[in-house]
């Protein structure tokens, strides 16, 4: 692996980083995230059709760049650092992927292009709050996740020649707003249970959608309900689903790890830069050796995640192993560390409303509670490479 960054690369970030830092200040941020879509729609365009972010991972024959997971990655780095609240790790880290694995070739052809421009967003919809398990995250997810065929997850069954659904799903990333749902429904019955995929338009009869409130603003979440909702399989149903959704998984959290490496930078790069102005009893608070340290521990701790995102999204790009899971679980203990000693370091003025300190650390705490948590994902990670077995530690 060469750790170097391209020069296609350091112009994916150069230039995403300029765009953001114009167009996402903090009353910027806010009022996305108050908007009823949850994000600045001319952003999108702007990141999507001038940018073309969301095809960053797309072959070109479906409108994309032909990039790698990396370059998604680093696109995503930039978008943490600004806190930006977008549709582009819904649609390009979720639900494309997931179209381009296991969809027919009439299907990527008539959707991918459109998720590419941003023509189209999408979003992944999985039952409860089983998204890490569903991504093979935290557990295997060859179980009844999706609804163990009774009662409760999501239904599909045959009718009239297609497929109908029932039930529902929560903490959608940007459902409300998505035009495409990718929706995991159990079928087959208690018998012959499995795991399907499905598509919903937006406008399909019998769904209804509702944002939800989320800890964490600049992220936002739906509730799903879907009432015999008219819907389209994705691929055939002899698809193993859940190998393609671990896939996801894993890229997707390379992705998220990257992007919360980001985040845990700004945050200190924030914190540095208060110690610095902020005086007491006559000098700089960062002056003083106790806080030395405890920047010099946070620095560290971004670092490091750094180096395993970073691997973790060069990886998943060439198939070498997946590690995504372990990366994530690093960046998001970074993150909030880094986010928590913002807080602490910036006084009184860290707790409050206006401040942005606050919204470093809610990100943290909600991709934690989407994903993770952090100790799960490592549990996982040692139960997956076979870490304890014979009880003894493998090396």
């Amino acid at each position: 692996m060469d750790a170097r960054l391209t020069a296609e690369q350091e112009e994916v970030r150069r230039t995403l980083r300029e765009v953001l830092v114009k167009r996402c200040g903090p009353d910027d941020l806010r009022a996305a995230a108050r908007s009823p879509e949850g994000h600045d729609r001319a952003l999108w365009e702007t990141l999507a059709q001038q940018l073309g972010l969301p095809g960053l991972a797309l072959p070109e024959r479906y409108g994309g760049i032909g990039c790698s997971v990396t370059e998604l990655a680093l696109a995503c780095e930039e978008s943490g650092r600004a806190l930006a609240p977008t549709p582009l790790f819904a649609t390009a880290a979720l639900a494309a992927p997931l179209i381009l694995a296991l969809g027919g070739e009439a299907q990527r052809a008539a959707l991918l292009p459109r998720l590419a421009s941003g023509e189209l967003t999408a979003a992944l919809a999985v039952p409860g709050a089983g998204l890490a398990t569903a991504l093979a995250l935290v557990e295997d997810n060859r179980g009844d996740w999706a609804g163990d065929g009774r009662a409760g997850g999501v239904q599909a069954r045959r009718a009239d020649g297609g497929w109908r659904l029932y039930g529902q799903a929560a903490q959608v990333l940007d459902g409300h707003s998505a035009g495409l749902l990718v929706v995991a429904a159990h079928t087959g019955g208690f018998a012959r249970s499995r795991t399907l995929l499905f598509l919903v338009r937006a406008d399909a009869a019998g769904m209804v959608r509702a944002r939800q409130t989320a800890l964490d603003a600049t992220r936002p979440q739906a509730r799903i309900e879907l009432r015999d909702v008219r819907a389209e399989l994705l691929g055939d149903e002899g698809a193993d689903v859940p190998a393609a959704l671990a896939a996801t998984g894993d890229a997707a959290a390379a992705v998220l790890a990257v992007e919360a490496v980001g985040a845990a930078d700004r945050a200190l790069e924030r914190t540095v830069e208060h110690v610095r102005t902020r005086e007491q009893f006559g000098r700089p608070i960062g002056s003083f050796q106790a806080v030395k340290h405890r920047l010099a521990d946070v620095y560290v701790g971004v670092r490091a995640a750094r180096s395993a995102a970073y691997y973790a999204a060069w990886a998943a790009g060439t198939g070498a192993e997946r590690v995504g899971g372990l990366a994530l679980a690093q960046a998001l203990e970074a993150l909030r560390t880094a986010a928590s000693e913002g807080i602490q370091l910036h006084g009184g003025i860290g707790f409050t409303w206006e401040h942005d300190a606050h919204l470093s650390f809610k990100r943290a705490a909600g991709d934690e509670l989407l994903f993770g948590p952090v100790h799960r994902l490592r549990a996982h990670a040692a139960d997956t490479a076979r870490l304890f077995d014979a009880g003894e530690v493998r090396v």
